[in-house]
């Protein structure tokens, strides 16, 4: 039983979270956005062997407790882009902050591609 007036203390320790977590995060974020269809596969360079998770359509970076993202999209044909685009980035943004609570600087949407569905008859 605890008496008024008295505190308790956190347990001792700390939290570390795999950079993996970040691109699993934004990639489900991004893909639960209506207009979404897919990831893209990340354009080719030196520069993917170097990027956490640039297999997957996202990119991240972290700078010391910051956060950078890049995600590569693949959209709907009837969607409007612009909105697309602004949903993704404050929800990734959102989702990165309040789950992780590191701070998002930039989250960049590269639209790859237009999918369009094969008419049906």
């Amino acid at each position: 039983m605890t008496e008024i007036g008295e505190t308790h203390d956190r347990a001792p320790g700390t939290t570390t979270m795999a950079p993996g977590v970040l691109v699993t995060l934004a990639k489900f974020t991004a893909l639960n956005i209506p207009g979404v269809v897919a990831m893209a596969p990340r354009p080719g360079g030196v520069n993917r062997l170097f990027k956490r998770g640039s297999g997957e359509g996202v990119q991240i970076e972290i700078d010391e407790d910051c956060v950078c993202v890049e995600l590569f999209l693949i959209l709907k044909s009837d969607t409007n882009v612009r909105e697309v685009s602004r949903k993704v980035q404050n929800e990734v943004a959102r989702a990165i902050e309040e789950m992780v609570g590191m701070n998002v600087t930039r989250v960049d949407v590269h639209i790859e591609d237009i999918y369009f569905a094969p008419d049906e008859e």
